[in-house]
C-alpha cells in the first residue's frame, strides 16, 4: 500500500498543528523557567495525566510491544515489567505526593533539598545531572531509531532519493527519516516548553485513541476465532506460564523460534521473577530525572500529583493495548502478506508498520500514522524538555550566570534542546535494534540509579557522599559491564545482557553507597528535620522524627506503610488486568474478558476506598485527619 493524498494530508495537518501550538504558546511559556519547564504549575491534573500517557505511548515502545505480543502471546504482558510499567502505581500511592511536597523545579534541585550544598551535596547534585543527561540521550536515541524504522516502510527510499543531493546507504535510511521528524518535534517543544508539550499531547492522545478503536474494530471484523486459533501455537492465549516459556512455533512460523532464542527469554519463570524484583526496587526509588518527574512537579498540589499518576494507567493501558492487539491479530492471521525484511534480514520489529501498510484502508492509514507519529513526537518532546531543565536551571543558572534574566535562561534552553537532539542523533546512528537500547536503559542504566535513590527516601543516615558514590559507581558499571559480559560470555544474547547485568550493578552500587555513607559525615540535622517535616516519608527516620516531635508534640510519624504496600499490590493487579482486558476482547475470548473486567472493577473499588478517599494535599491536613480519628 502506498499512502494516498488523503493519508498524506492528514499527516501534514497534524504536523502543522503541533508547530502552530508551539508558536501560539511561545510568549506564555517564555515568561520564566517555572513557566517554561512546569507550565507555571497551572495545568489541571487530568491534562498532565493525558500528556504523561501520551508520552508513554511512544512509537518505539509500541513497535516493541506488538513484537512481544506476536511472539510471546499473552505471556508478553509480564515482559514490560522490565521498564517497570508499575512504577506508576508506586507514584500514585505515595511517591508523587512526597515528590510534589518538595515544591522544587527539577530532580537535581530536590537533591539539594535533601543533601544540601556541602561537598557531598554538591557531588550528589552533579551526578544526578550527569544521569539525567545520559538518560535523556538514551531515550532520544531509542525514539530516533523507532521513528526511522517505522517511516521507512511507508516512504520508500527510491521515491525520495532523487530529491536528496547526497548518497545514503540502505543501512542509514531510517536514520535520515529519524532526523527529519525529530527536527519538527524539537521545534515545537523548544518554542512552547511544557505548555506546548501538554496541549500537543492532548491532541496526540485523542488521535491515538481514535486510531486504536479503529484498528481493533478492523481486526475483530476481519478475523474469525477459528482463523486466529489456527495462526497461533498452543498456549498463546494463556497469560500464565511454568518454568519454561512453553511456546512452540516450529509448525506455525518457524522463524519465530529463532527470535525467541535470540531474546533469551526461554527460562521464563526466572526471567519474570527477576523483572519483579528489579521492578519493585526501581519503582521504590521514585521517578528518574526525566519527563515523568517533570509532570509530577508541574501539578498544582500533592493530591493532584497522585491523581495524575493514577489516571495514567487507566487511560493508557486499555487504549494502547487495543491498538497493539488489533495489529497483532491481523499480523498473525495474514503473516504471509507482511514484509518483515530489512537489508535482507528478518526484523520482527517491523510487524507494526508492515501491518498498517497491509491492512489499513486509505484515510485510516493516515490517521494511524498521524497517531503513531504523535506518539513519537510526544515522547521525544517531553524528553527534550527534561534536558534543559537540568542543564540550564541546575548548572548554567547556579554556577555560570546566577543573575541571568528569564529571557536569557529560556534562550539557553533553546540551545541545550538543539544540542541534546544532535548528540542523541549521532548516538542513534550506531543503533540498529530498539530492544537493545531499551534493555540497556532499563537493565543497565536504571540498575545504577536504583540503590542510591531508594535509600534517599527511606534512611535518614544516608548522606550526599553515599548518594554520589552509589550513583557514580552504578553509572560506570552500566556503561562498561554489558560490554565486559558480552566478551566473557559471547553466547549470551546481546539484547538481554543489560538485564542480566542488573544484579551485579545493583550490588556494586549498593556497596559503594553504604561505604560512602559510613565514611562520610552525617547530614545536618536541621536540614533533615526540614526535609522530614515537608515531605513526611515513612521509613527509617526515627532519630529525626524524635527531634521534630520534641519541638512539635502534635507532629505524628507517617503511619501508612502497610496501607501503601496493600494499595501497591492492588494497583499492580488493576494495571495488569487493564493490559489483559483489551487483548482478550480483541481475540474474542469474551469469557476471560468478563473475568478480567470483574477483577478490574473489584480492584478499582478497593483503591477508591483505601487510596483515593485518603488523599491529602499537605502533611498538616493529614495530621489533622489522624488526630480526628484518634479522638473519635
Amino acid at each position: 500500500m502506498h499512502l494516498t493524498y488523503l493519508d498524506i494530508s492528514i499527516i501534514c495537518l497534524y504536523l502543522v498543528s503541533t508547530v502552530i501550538i508551539g508558536l501560539l504558546l511561545k510568549k506564555k511559556a517564555s515568561k520564566n523557567l517555572d513557566s517554561y519547564f512546569l507550565g507555571g504549575k497551572t495545568l489541571p491534573w487530568y491534562m498532565l495525566s493525558l500528556s504523561n500517557a501520551s508520552g508513554m505511548f511512544d512509537i518505539s515502545g509500541t513497535m516493541w510491544l506488538v513484537t512481544l505480543l506476536f511472539v510471546y502471546g499473552l505471556k508478553s504482558m509480564w515482559i514490560p515489567w522490565a521498564w517497570p510499567v508499575f512504577n506508576q502505581v508506586f507514584l500514585m500511592v505515595f511517591l508523587s505526593v512526597w515528590l510534589r511536597r518538595s515544591n522544587v523545579l527539577t530532580g537535581a534541585e530536590w537533591i539539594r533539598l535533601r543533601f544540601g550544598d556541602d561537598l557531598g551535596g554538591t557531588l550528589s547534585h552533579s551526578i544526578v545531572i550527569v544521569f539525567a543527561v545520559i538518560g535523556v540521550l538514551g531515550f532520544l536515541a531509542y525514539g530516533f531509531v523507532g521513528i526511522g524504522k517505522f517511516m521507512e516502510i511507508f516512504i520508500p527510499w527510491e521515491n525520495v532519493a532523487p530529491y536528496v543531493p547526497f548518497a545514503v546507504s540502505a543501512k542509514y535510511v531510517p536514520h535520515l527519516y529519524g532526523i527529519f521528524f525529530t527536527a519538527i518535534a524539537t521545534f515545537y517543544v523548544m518554542l512552547g516548553g511544557m505548555l506546548s508539550i501538554v496541549w500537543a499531547d492532548v491532541l496526540q492522545f485523542t488521535i491515538m485513541a481514535v486510531s486504536a478503536v479503529i484498528i481493533a474494530s478492523i481486526a475483530m471484523m476481519q478475523v474469525s476465532p477459528e482463523a486466529f486459533q489456527a495462526a497461533v501455537p498452543e498456549g498463546w492465549s494463556n497469560p500464565f506460564f511454568g518454568w519454561n516459556l512453553g511456546l512452540d512455533w516450529t509448525n506455525v512460523i518457524p522463524e519465530v523460534m529463532t527470535k525467541i532464542n535470540s531474546d533469551g527469554y526461554e527460562l521464563f519463570a526466572a526471567f519474570v521473577m527477576m523483572l519483579l524484583f528489579k521492578g519493585v526496587l526501581i519503582s521504590a526509588a521514585g521517578p528518574a530525572p526525566n519527563y515523568d518527574m517533570q509532570k509530577v512537579l508541574a501539578t498544582k498540589s500533592p493530591r493532584e500529583a497522585a491523581k495524575m499518576s493514577g489516571f495514567v494507567s487507566v487511560v493508557l493501558m486499555p487504549i494502547r493495548y487495543l491498538m497493539i492487539a488489533g495489529f497483532t491479530v491481523l499480523a498473525l492471521v495474514y503473516y504471509d502478506q507482511l514484509d518483515l525484511r530489512t537489508a535482507g534480514n528478518m526484523d520482527f520489529e517491523n510487524i507494526l508498520p508492515s501491518a498498517i501498510r497491509q491492512f489499513a484502508p486509505a484515510g485510516v492509514a493516515g490517521l494511524l500514522l498521524a497517531g503513531l507519529l504523535a506518539a513519537f513526537m510526544s515522547t521525544f518532546a517531553s524528553t527534550v524538555n527534561a534536558a534543559p531543565a537540568y542543564l540550564v536551571n541546575d548548572i548554567y543558572k547556579r554556577y555560570i550566570n546566577p543573575q541571568a534574566s528569564a529571557h536569557r535562561l529560556v534562550r539557553m534552553s533553546y540551545i541545550v534542546s538543539v544540542s541534546v537532539v544532535l548528540i542523541s542523533t549521532c548516538i542513534g546512528l550506531f543503533i540498529s535494534s530498539i530492544n537493545s537500547v531499551l534493555q540497556w536503559i532499563v537493565g543497565g542504566l536504571y540498575g545504577g540509579y536504583t540503590v542510591s535513590n531508594v535509600l534517599k527516601w527511606y534512611w535518614w543516615r544516608f548522606n550526599g557522599m553515599g548518594y554520589f558514590c552509589g550513583m557514580a559507581s552504578g553509572i560506570l558499571l552500566a556503561l562498561t559491564l554489558p560490554t565486559i559480559i558480552g566478551i566473557l560470555v559471547p553466547t549470551l544474547p546481546s539484547d538481554i545482557i543489560p538485564l542480566y547485568s542488573f544484579p551485579v550493578i545493583l550490588v556494586g552500587s549498593a556497596i559503594a553507597a553504604i561505604l560512602g555513607t559510613i565514611y562520610g559525615p552525617p547530614e545536618d540535622e536541621e536540614r533533615l528535620m526540614t526535609f522530614y517535616k515537608r515531605v513526611r516519608p515513612w521509613g527509617f527516620w526515627k532519630p529525626i522524627h524524635d527531634r521534630v516531635a520534641k519541638e512539635n508534640p502534635e507532629f505524628t510519624r507517617n503511619p501508612h506503610f502497610r496501607r501503601d504496600m496493600f494499595n501497591i499490590a492492588v494497583g499492580i493487579i488493576l494495571q495488569t488486568a487493564l493490559v489483559a482486558l483489551p487483548i482478550f476482547f480483541v481475540i474474542k475470548e469474551f469469557y476471560f474478558a468478563a473475568i478480567t473486567a470483574a477483577i478490574s472493577a473489584a480492584a478499582a473499588l478497593v483503591l477508591w476506598k483505601t487510596w483515593y478517599q485518603n488523599l491529602c494535599d499537605w502533611p498538616e491536613e493529614e495530621i489533622a485527619q489522624e488526630n480526628a480519628l484518634k479522638n473519635s
